[in-house]
C-alpha cells in the first residue's frame, strides 16, 4: 500500500486508488524500536491487571476472640486465638491483598513508542488509508462487505476521530474489529492488530492530536 516512506496511497470502498496522502515523518517515519514497544507495552498490560487478590489475616478472619484454653497446666502448646495461622481456618500469613499494579512512564517516552507503532504499520504496509466512510445502510454487513472488498483480514484497528452510533453500530458486533478514538490510541491496541485503518480526514486528525509535542 505505501507509495513511500512518507506518503501513502487513498483507496475507495471499492480498494480503487484515488491519490496519495503525505505522512508526518515524525510520527510515521519514526526508528522502530521493539524494546521500547515491548517496555510500553508491559506498562498497559500491568495497568490492566484488577489486583483484585484478597486474603484475610488473623486480624480479619471472624472468631477466635476467646482464649482456646488456659495459659498452663493442660500440657498442650500456648494458644491465644483459634484463628492463629498456624491453626486450621485461622488467618494467612503474607497473604495477596487488593492493590495497584499499574506505574507510569516519561510521556517523552511513551509517545516515542507509539510513534514507533505506528511506523512499523506504515514498514509492513499494514496502515490503510480510506477516501471516507461511507455505507449503504447502517448494519453490520456494510462492514464486512467492505473489509470483504478491501481483503482484509485478522484484527482490524480503526482509528476515529470521534466514534459517531452509525459507526459504532455498523462495528460493534463483529469480534475482530476494534475501534479506537484517535486520541485514545494506544501501543498495545496498534500491536494487537494486524491492519490500522484510518480515513483521509482522519490522517490529518491523527498528526494534529499527536505530532510536534516538542520534537518528542
Amino acid at each position: 500500500m505505501a507509495a513511500s516512506l512518507s506518503e501513502i496511497e487513498i483507496v475507495n470502498q471499492h480498494n480503487e486508488k484515488t491519490g496519495t496522502v503525505a505522512l508526518d515523518e515524525q510520527i510515521f517515519c519514526a526508528e522502530v524500536s521493539p524494546a521500547l514497544i515491548h517496555e510500553v507495552v508491559q506498562m498497559q498490560l500491568a495497568s490492566m491487571r484488577q489486583g483484585n487478590a484478597s486474603t484475610k489475616t488473623k486480624g480479619l478472619v471472624r472468631g477466635g476472640g476467646k482464649k482456646p484454653w488456659r495459659q498452663k497446666g493442660t500440657g498442650r502448646a500456648r494458644a491465644g486465638s483459634n484463628r492463629s495461622p498456624i491453626w486450621r481456618g485461622g488467618g494467612t500469613i503474607f497473604g495477596p491483598s487488593p492493590r495497584s499494579y499499574s506505574y507510569s512512564m516519561p510521556k517523552k517516552k511513551a509517545r516515542k513508542a507509539l510513534y514507533a507503532a505506528l511506523s512499523s504499520k506504515v514498514h509492513e504496509q499494514k496502515l490503510v488509508v480510506i477516501e471516507e466512510w461511507a455505507f449503504s445502510e447502517v448494519k453490520t454487513r456494510s462492514m464486512v462487505h467492505l473489509l470483504d472488498r478491501l481483503q482484509l483480514g485478522g484484527i482490524i484497528l480503526i482509528a476515529v476521530s470521534q466514534i459517531e452510533d452509525d459507526f459504532g453500530r455498523v462495528t460493534r458486533n463483529l469480534p475482530n474489529v476494534n475501534v479506537v478514538e484517535i486520541r485514545n490510541l494506544n501501543v498495545y491496541a496498534l500491536m494487537r492488530a494486524d491492519t490500522l485503518m484510518v480515513s483521509q480526514r482522519d490522517i490529518a486528525r491523527l498528526t494534529e492530536v499527536w505530532g510536534n509535542h516538542e520534537s518528542a
